[in-house]
């Protein structure tokens, strides 16, 4: 059974900083590209960011030079640092792994920026 669980989410201030995590089970977690993706309020789901199994890296233009994705293949976790945020960052923070046709979820964390 796969499961990807997403943890580190809340509420901070514009300007401040958060760490997501995905844990991921029940796949060979090196093998896959891991991603981060958001979904506003009222919104469609978009990509945040993502890094292969060689851990090459992309990022949406919204998150560049503030967001930084990265994985240990040796506790099968993807992170998400996320720097200068602000309340357009506002979304439920969604973990990701793909591998070819196979694709996975996680449940969603809440991202809030608000003073």
């Amino acid at each position: 059974q796969v499961q990807l669980v997403e943890s580190g989410g809340g509420l901070v201030q514009p300007g401040g900083s958060l760490r997501l995590s995905c844990a991921a089970s029940g796949i060979s977690f090196s093998i896959y590209t891991m991603g981060w993706y958001r979904q506003p309020p009222g919104k469609q789901r978009e990509l945040v960011a993502t890094i292969t199994s060689g851990s090459t890296t992309t990022y949406a233009d919204s998150v560049k030079g503030r967001f930084t994705i990265s994985r240990d293949n040796a506790k099968n976790t993807v992170y998400l640092q996320m720097n200068s945020l602000k309340p357009e960052d506002t979304a439920v923070y969604y973990c990701h792994a793909r591998l070819s046709v196979s694709d996975y979820w996680g449940q969603g964390t809440q991202v809030t920026v608000s003073s």
